[in-house]
């Protein structure tokens, strides 16, 4: 059989995430319109007739932002690189080519592993996908090119065909039932941290974070508590919002999700706490 480690790499915000969600066929990493979202090395489980491939997903790669967030970020991206079978390079066509684009391009474009090109939102009109040219420029480094819509899930057959026919020979990583890595407790963190965001949208900064306290599988229900961290009382304080309004609505879209993941109904005791060095433990 064919098996092997797929790493998705590509700049901020181009649907890397609903990318690897698409091709594994569930949900396992969260999903923002939001950059930054991806923050940890998620692994993602395709198994094929003829084998199975381990998809790597990265953060997105921001060049010249100055943070320690953003530092830790960049480091993971350049480590994911190691010990990889193949590279899915995602681009958008409706973004221009710019320093971190270039960046990226350069980390993997003299790698000694089959490369593929992953042009995504190839649903929108062609008069969004004004920078397609740019980027088919470079498909002369790369092993095939694939146009595809990650988040409608259209054209992804053939990606997935191909990644299975470039990768080595080998034995499955992961038991057929094991689609990821990531553990019960992370996949709620992430879960709620995305409705954070989405509730919040454009209000806070990358200061925010989730940490599950304790999660208990009873009878009926899960009983859940966890807690949004965030490292100003300013930030606290938007969280919450106007009597609660923001952590409430922010609880209900979570719980809503959780039940439907964890098939049980869900009772979820959401706290928000100040926590100056959040940071530290990424």
């Amino acid at each position: 059989m064919k098996s092997g480690f797929v790493v998705i790499v590509g700049r901020s915000n181009v649907g890397k995430s609903t990318l690897m969600n698409t091709l594994v066929g569930t949900k396992i990493a969260a999903t923002s319109f939001r950059a930054q979202m991806t923050r940890h090395i998620i692994h993602g489980v395709l198994n094929h007739p003829d084998g199975q491939a381990v998809f790597v997903d990265t953060p997105g790669y921001f060049k010249d932002k100055k943070s320690s967030l953003t530092a830790k970020l960049t480091n993971k991206v350049k480590e994911s690189l190691e010990g990889i079978d193949l590279v899915l390079y995602v681009v958008d066509p409706t973004r221009e080519i710019g320093d971190e684009e270039r960046a990226i391009y350069g980390m993997i474009r003299h790698l000694d592993i089959p490369k593929l090109m992953v042009m995504n939102k190839s649903d929108l009109p062609e008069a969004d996908r004004k920078h397609e040219k740019e980027y088919l420029l470079w498909e002369k480094d790369f092993d095939g090119m694939f146009r595809l819509s990650a988040l409608r899930a259209s054209h992804i057959a053939p990606l997935k065909e191909k990644v299975i026919e470039l990768l080595p020979e080998g034995e499955e990583m992961y038991t057929e039932n094991q689609l990821s890595n990531v553990t019960e407790d992370f996949f709620v963190e992430e879960l709620i941290r995305e409705k954070a965001f989405a509730v919040l949208d454009k209000e806070l900064p990358y200061s925010l974070t989730v940490a599950v306290d304790s999660m208990e599988d009873k009878k009926d229900m899960f009983v859940i508590e966890a807690r949004i961290l965030t490292d100003e009382e300013r930030y606290k304080k938007i969280i919450i919002g106007t009597r609660g309004y923001k952590i409430k609505e922010i609880g209900q879209l979570a719980r809503k999700e959780l039940e439907q993941a964890l098939g049980k109904k869900v009772y979820l005791d959401l706290q928000v706490d100040v926590d100056k060095h959040w940071v530290e433990n990424i």
